[in-house]
């Protein structure tokens, strides 16, 4: 399978969901709100799979982020809840308190510290220590989502005033898929056209070589698990905003779909080769795909087999590829 072959593929993939939709649901598939709705619900599972993109070109992996959504959004609403000078017992007990500009703001951003910090952690515990990025993350999606049901016992923090990042719109444009668009055209730009790009795509494709050659290689991987933390962060609180509040149960195998959304996208799970387009095609076709099923009232169960039966044959083309390159 050459270049041309790889890419072109899941587009093509793409492009079939959508033809198979409209020709089976035409008038409520091809609706400007069902596709507004389709491209905000992408924009969590994109941002986090803009930060994936680094991390699996780098030969790793993050089972973690699912869980640090969850954890981010928490932090993020006490933070912008007690800028407001309310009591815990008061944002604990679900009341009602009126928010500021300022202090969502003020939130948002503590959202994303806390997931970069997160992500700082998974990288200095994988280069530190010397351990499979499997590991350390299986680990930490524990530890967060730990964290995230003892932080209020298991209840979820109200923040009522919090949805402009899920309601507003911009000429008609979500502001969730603004962001999304910002930040995949941002990612994509420092991949391909800056050293940190190309020493993520020298660390995937030989870490010795890429050592040899005088690549930092700690500090690259500590950098790009950091940054997908900061975009787990972000994309938290965009989750946070569509549900007026932070569940500790937010998250719950998202993991599956970003790490599903880059590899269909034509990432090697090998690492070493990828692209941010590629991830784009493969976040909108999972979304449009569990679009389409739900419109035709087939189960979130069966959807579950159908995205793992992509997975399957997405990881075979690509071990294909990599047999015949060899």
């Amino acid at each position: 399978m050459n270049k041309f072959t790889r890419h072109l593929l899941p587009f093509s993939s793409l492009l079939f969901i959508v033809s198979l939709w409209t020709f089976l649901e035409p008038d409520k598939f091809l609706s400007f709100q069902n596709v507004m709705n389709v491209l905000r619900r992408s924009s969590v599972n994109g941002i986090i799979a803009s930060g994936m993109t680094f991390v699996i070109i780098s030969a790793g992996i993050d089972l973690s982020v699912g869980s640090m959504l969850a954890m981010c959004g928490m932090a993020g609403s006490v933070a912008m809840l007690a800028a407001n000078g309310a009591s815990f017992a008061a944002i604990s007990g679900g009341e009602f308190i009126q928010l500021t500009a300022f202090n969502m703001l003020l939130g948002t951003l503590a959202g994303v510290a806390a997931g970069a910090l997160c992500g700082w952690i998974n990288g200095t515990i994988i280069t530190r220590l010397k351990l499979a990025p499997f590991i350390v993350t299986l680990g930490t999606m524990s530890i967060f989502r730990g964290i995230s049901y003892l932080a209020n016992d298991g209840k979820p923090f109200a923040v009522s005033a919090y949805n402009y990042l899920d309601v507003g719109t911009v000429r008609g444009i979500p502001v969730s898929v603004l962001i999304l668009g910002a930040v995949l055209l941002l990612f994509g730009y420092i991949l391909k056209y800056t050293p940190f790009g190309r020493y993520t795509y020298a660390i995937g494709a030989n870490v010795n070589t890429a050592f040899h050659a005088g690549i930092n290689v700690r500090k690259i991987i500590a950098w790009i698990y950091t940054l997908t933390g900061a975009l787990t962060g972000l994309a938290a609180m965009i989750g946070t905003s569509r549900a007026s509040s932070a569940q500790p149960s937010a998250g719950l195998s998202l993991e599956l779909d970003v790490i599903a959304a880059v590899i269909i996208g034509g990432c090697s799970p090998s690492g070493g080769r990828g692209s941010m387009t590629g991830t784009l095609i493969g976040v909108l076709l999972i979304n449009f795909l569990r679009n389409g099923l739900t419109l035709l009232d087939i189960s979130t169960n069966v959807q579950l087999v159908v995205i793992g039966f992509i997975i399957i044959v997405a990881v075979t083309a690509d071990q294909l590829a990599t047999e015949r390159k060899a």
